[in-house]
């Protein structure tokens, strides 16, 4: 990734703060949005350590992520207490593995990963700058088995009001993005002012809008 050296810096320095400490709750709510079955393989773009990976993983035989930062796939399993089986796969890619979860250490767009039937992306798409999104929503296509789902949350704000990531990613964008699959907005969550977005940051409006992708090709 060509903004690889920005990510080695905040996790090295431990500037962390997208890091959510619990479950996502919107992915919690929305999963079942997906349609998803057990036997379902699923992606996570651009991971780093979250705890939504053990959630998925209980739900699913098997869950890949993608993390550009080893120290952020090191402490994952180290903050479980799992010991992964570590491969190196090339020079710029390792995979660690334990029970149902793989998680790459290395770049998204050459990682090796496995195609997928449900793609969660959380943090993937919002914290890319805009001229990076279009080759990613290209390799996500890529991996997504015919029929496959998204589950994708992106951000609502005024982009001069604050420097990203993550990224205020807008409506018009994502319909053009994925103009070739069904979209559903599932819901807009609108921040009230206390949040700290708008209460610490001065934002004069902040949202997170959930998305359901489709692609209405049946797999076979």
């Amino acid at each position: 990734m060509r903004d690889s050296e920005f990510w080695h810096k905040k996790w090295a320095s431990n500037q962390i703060g997208f890091h959510l400490d619990d479950v996502n709750p919107l992915l919690t709510q929305y999963w079942e949005r997906t349609n998803p079955k057990p036997s379902d393989k699923v992606l996570v773009p651009l991971c780093g350590k979250s705890e939504d990976l053990i959630w998925l993983a209980s739900k699913h035989q098997a869950v890949q992520g993608v993390e550009i930062s080893n120290i952020a796939v090191r402490s994952f399993f180290a903050e479980h207490f799992y010991t992964p089986t570590v491969v190196k796969l090339d020079a710029s890619h390792e995979l660690y593995q334990f029970d149902e979860l793989s998680v790459y250490a290395g770049d998204f767009f050459t990682a090796p990963v496995n195609n997928a039937d449900i793609v969660y992306d959380r943090a993937a798409l919002v914290a890319l700058p805009e001229d990076m999104r279009e080759e990613y929503v290209d390799r996500l296509k890529s991996l997504l088995n015919q029929g496959g789902r998204i589950l994708l949350v992106t951000l609502d704000y005024v982009q001069s009001e604050m420097a990203g990531p993550p990224f205020s990613v807008e409506e018009i964008e994502v319909r053009r993005l994925f103009s070739d699959y069904k979209l559903t907005l599932v819901n807009r969550y609108v921040a009230e002012e206390s949040h700290p977005k708008i209460a610490k940051k001065g934002l004069s409006r902040f949202a997170e809008l959930v998305w359901l992708i489709e692609d209405e090709n049946e797999s076979v």
